[in-house]
């Protein structure tokens, strides 16, 4: 996710990245899984329990610290596709704009 940028008021409709990097970066396994992995820990818990990006990472990997921004750009992809939401201290937040510790849930 990426705010809006003055350059682009003519076309915003039909942004889709923010970048050629954006653009031409692929998922990989590790993507899949920790998207795969926030959710299906999400469905195992009650309705409206949150998850920290963390227990995704440590879900996919031993080594799951060098895996947290790819864990939050995971939720911010799943925020995207209408799966989840992103909030923090119970409130709903823009995921382009949040900072610092972030709580996951599944949309109701």
């Amino acid at each position: 996710m990426f705010e809006w940028r003055k350059k682009w008021s003519a076309c915003w409709d039909e942004v889709r990245y923010c970048s050629s990097r954006c653009r031409n970066q692929k998922l990989d396994a590790v993507d899949v899984a920790l998207e795969r992995n926030i959710v299906s820990l999400l469905q195992n818990r009650d309705r409206r329990a949150t998850l920290c990006p963390s227990e995704a990472a440590r879900a996919t990997d031993a080594e799951w610290r060098p895996l947290m921004e790819r864990a939050r750009m995971a939720a911010r992809r799943l925020v995207a596709a209408g799966v989840l939401d992103i909030t923090q201290q119970g409130k709903i937040v823009d995921p382009s704009t949040a900072r610092g510790p972030i709580r996951l849930r599944l949309r109701p």
